[in-house]
């Protein structure tokens, strides 16, 4: 029977190429979800998978396939990544499906910034991550008489506690973007919101190379001596593999990890914490995966068309971020089918966006373009690893980010 099933797939299925970097076992696993239906409707997933969480390697591919004048179907993409290929032309339209669907009236303004162009919808927005998270192994936590922390200071006695004790402190995998990750969060508990997008929204050179700032980099100073030894180039779900197993308490990493740690059979509140870094409660940082589809021939084909429809069905929104760990990129989803960690994370959505609190992040391309985004990452990993002081690698970021723009 099962020859026969893919032999009838063969024969009448169309196909989709879908290149993106989600192969960790949860992501592997939310995206299932679209494969599966979008299979149910006859249309087959070629899948062209491409590993590195940040992305990097998957855009390298796609400039090869583009130049070679073979684009894919369909791109997982970020932020000015996304308007970047619209601006070259490269995406297809997509206002018919939108139109037809009401996206502009479900889809929140913040994400649309980055799916539009020139009025154009260009890609459809599978979610929405925020990066402000920290995830705890409980028993850890318990085991050492520490409390969720709710302020820096706080959280600094806490990993000086734990390190006393002889458990690694914090998971951290050494790679430019995640040592990003972690710094976008320092900075926006360091500063606050009006210095985060005074840094890296407007990018103010004041701002970059300010007092606040050389605090941001002291406190990073503190996360690097609470990593263990091994961390440089660690992947980030390895990272969080080490807070489930309970080899290390906390991971400062992005709403992602939870999809790892479901996978892995732990129950939220019970075997793993969320809460967002210790400062930054009443702020969202986000990125938002969002699939463009490139441009091929001038029309949207049916199979693009029967793909964007599915990424923003409300069926499939509730399905793939409850499985994925992230918030739905519609306004209108139930959170009835997420657990306490995905209440929280679309309560927390709702009252950032309301609030003007919703900022896009700087380490996964939501708050300046990718070349300035670029330069922030060598001079953050740069001082991570000792090559600067605090006091440096802020006047270095000045002149980086003013070289970039």
């Amino acid at each position: 029977m099962l020859v026969g099933l893919v032999s009838m797939s063969a024969a009448s299925a169309s196909d989709v190429e879908v290149l993106h970097w989600w192969t960790a076992g949860g992501e592997a696993a939310a995206l299932n979800v679209l494969k599966e239906d979008l299979q149910g409707q006859g249309i087959n997933w070629n899948d062209m998978p491409v590993a590195g969480g940040g992305g990097e390697s998957a855009m390298t591919v796609l400039r090869a396939r583009v130049t070679s004048g073979n684009a894919p179907t369909a791109v997982q993409m970020l932020g000015f990544d996304i308007l970047d290929w619209a601006g070259q032309g490269a995406l297809a339209d997509l206002n018919a499906v939108a139109a037809k669907e009401g996206w502009d009236e479900v889809v929140p303004q913040a994400l649309q910034a980055f799916a539009k162009h020139d009025g154009k919808w260009v890609s459809a927005p599978v979610n929405v991550h925020s990066t402000n998270w920290v995830w705890a192994n409980k028993s850890v936590l318990d085991a050492n008489g520490i409390d969720v922390p709710a302020t820096w200071e706080e959280f600094e006695a806490a990993l000086a506690k734990l390190s006393e004790a002889g458990v690694t402190p914090i998971a951290h995998g050494g790679q430019p973007w995640q040592d990003a990750t972690v710094f976008d969060a320092i900075a926006m508990s360091t500063g606050g919101p009006e210095f985060y997008k005074a840094a890296f929204v407007d990018l103010d050179e004041e701002a970059l190379g300010s007092d606040t700032m050389v605090e941001a980099f002291r406190r990073m100073e503190v996360i690097r001596a609470n990593v263990d030894d091994n961390f440089s180039g660690r992947d980030w779900n390895l990272a969080t593999a080490m807070v489930a197993n309970g080899e290390a308490a906390f991971q400062l990493m992005g709403d992602w990890a939870k999809g790892e740690f479901l996978n892995a059979g732990l129950v939220p509140g019970s075997d793993f914490l969320c809460f967002r870094f210790p400062g930054t409660q009443d702020q969202v940082t986000f990125n938002a995966d969002q699939f463009a589809l490139f441009d091929q021939g001038g029309d949207v084909s049916a199979e693009q068309a029967a793909l964007a429809s599915a990424i923003l069905s409300p069926s499939f929104q509730s399905a793939f971020n409850v499985v994925k760990g992230s918030a739905p990129a519609r306004t209108d989803v139930s959170d009835e089918a997420f657990d306490v960690c995905g209440k929280q994370a679309i309560a927390d959505l709702a009252n950032a966006a309301s609030t003007g609190n919703l900022y896009g992040s700087m380490a996964h391309g939501h708050a300046a373009p990718a070349s300035v985004k670029n330069a922030m990452y060598d001079v953050i990993t740069a001082h991570f690893n000792g090559v600067f002081d605090a006091e440096t690698a802020a006047a270095e970021l000045v002149d980086a980010v003013s070289i970039a723009k």
